[in-house]
């Protein structure tokens, strides 16, 4: 990020601009939306900009502007829509140390203005530094359309009541009540008057109501692609005051944590730095004692391979109430990525999901059954023990030439797909570096399609 986003108080505060053209216009349109004190300075405006000075939007000045002219500025615009004009102008905004925008001119400006979606006082700044200014309208566009007309009017009225609010206890409570009006009560009434009650008769619910009691929800945080998450995930999320999370969780879906909420790294690492079990039961009785809303983000699905029941049984003792919101496991997602169905008439009617290791070390399994030819397996956690894998599948009569298929970082803008066999299965899982999935049984839909058009004979 080279543009760091603010929003810049206005109010009473010297604006200049230089220029009286179709950019200069373009500009005033929208910082007339302020309150600054705007003076533009050019020799001869358009009518517009004459018309807004009449009506005392705003202060002409026929002429250049002048060093002498900077003094308290906030903001000065270059917008002569000429290199040497804007040069001077620039030259004067430096000197003066004051923040210059030249228009059309990413390099030689010090902020930039966004795509603006406006909502007073509720205002919506979209930026692409200057890469994408057609993606920025696009996306302005879009919100414009989405967002209701009355967000101002309820944001502008919420603002007046919010000393009335201050009785609530601050953080969840003020939080639950807040929500209920902006996203509820508050769109329901079609009138200020009505919407005003609504405030009332909502902040009365809420001050009489009981404080909500602390409780964790086990939240599938899914493959990794935000996209991926579904609305209920999403909504805990954003509710969440301590998240606990896996080390696979990417950092994508931990964006979408109120920025007040307390993010604490629970991560595991099979063979490497781990957080104890131990220490994460405990995380998860400390931080719902003074009544928080706990998040246990696990990546995928939390009820699989997932040390759930362990979690589950310290709510229990400690009397915590819980939920379990499923997520898509990272099978699923590497699945889609090669374009295959876990399960097909004539191929195989049973999917097997395992483990490459347990609290022992190497998992072990029904290994006859894995290696029958129409058994398709799942192995999660078994890069390492790919060898250990193979020389069991091998040891009880699965063929050499058994596609398998690893996928590395499924659904994530960095995920690799390694086709291979029993055969060459350690030496493919020595290539990857990421959390991985690793399929016996399935090859991509490319490969496999060619596989099934080749004479039996090349398999003898």
């Amino acid at each position: 990020m080279d543009h760091f986003p603010i929003f810049v108080a206005l109010k009473g505060q010297r604006v200049l601009l230089s220029g009286g053209g179709e950019a200069a216009l373009a500009k005033l349109r929208l910082l007339l939306k302020t309150s600054a004190d705007l003076h533009v300075f050019a020799q001869a405006p358009a009518q517009e900009i004459t018309q807004w000075a009449a009506q005392g939007k705003l202060q002409v000045h026929r002429r250049a502007l002048k060093p002498c002219d900077v003094q308290g500025a906030k903001l000065i615009y270059a917008a002569d829509e000429n290199d040497a004009a804007d040069k001077a102008t620039a030259q004067i905004a430096h000197a003066a140390g004051t923040l210059l925008n030249v228009v059309d001119n990413l390099h030689a400006s010090g902020f930039i203005t966004p795509a603006i979606v406006d909502r007073d006082p509720v205002t919506i700044a979209i930026g692409t530094e200057g890469a994408a200014p057609v993606l920025a309208r696009a996306i302005k566009a879009d919100l414009e359309e989405r967002l209701p007309q009355t967000l101002g009017t309820l944001a502008r009225i919420g603002k007046r009541f919010r000393k009335a609010a201050d009785a609530l206890p601050m953080g969840r409570a003020r939080r639950d009540f807040w929500r209920e009006y902006y996203f509820t009560a508050g769109p329901a009434a079609h009138t200020t008057a009505a919407i005003e009650d609504a405030l009332d008769s909502t902040l009365a619910k809420h001050l009489t109501r009981k404080s909500r009691i602390a409780q964790i929800a086990f939240v599938g945080a899914g493959p990794g692609d935000p996209e991926l998450l579904t609305l209920k995930a999403r909504k805990a999320i954003d509710e969440a005051d301590v998240i606990i999370h896996d080390r696979l969780v990417t950092p994508q879906i931990l964006e979408l944590a109120r920025r007040e909420a307390l993010i604490v790294d629970a991560g595991k690492e099979g063979f490497g730095p781990s957080m104890a079990q131990e220490q994460i039961n405990a995380l998860i009785a400390a931080h719902t004692q003074n009544g928080a809303q706990v998040v246990r983000l696990k990546s995928g699905d939390p009820t699989l391979f997932g040390r759930l029941d362990e979690e589950i049984e310290t709510c229990e003792a400690h009397a915590i109430p819980y939920t379990i919101i499923p997520g898509i496991t990272s099978a699923s997602a590497a699945v889609a990525a090669i374009q295959q169905s876990f399960t097909r008439r004539g191929r195989n009617g049973a999917l097997r999901f395992v483990t490459g290791h347990n609290m022992q070390g190497f998992a072990d399994h029904d290994w006859a059954a894995l290696s029958k030819p129409d058994t398709v397996a799942a192995i999660y956690m078994g890069k390492k023990a790919a060898r250990f894998v193979q020389g069991r599948l091998l040891m009880h009569g699965a063929d050499r030439a058994v596609p398998v298929t690893l996928i590395e970082n499924a659904s994530r803008a960095d995920q690799r797909i390694v086709p291979a066999t029993i055969e060459t299965l350690p030496e493919a899982a020595t290539t990857l570096t990421g959390p991985a999935v690793i399929f016996i049984g399935l090859a991509p839909r490319g490969a496999a399609q060619a596989l099934a058009t080749l004479p039996q004979e090349e398999f003898a």
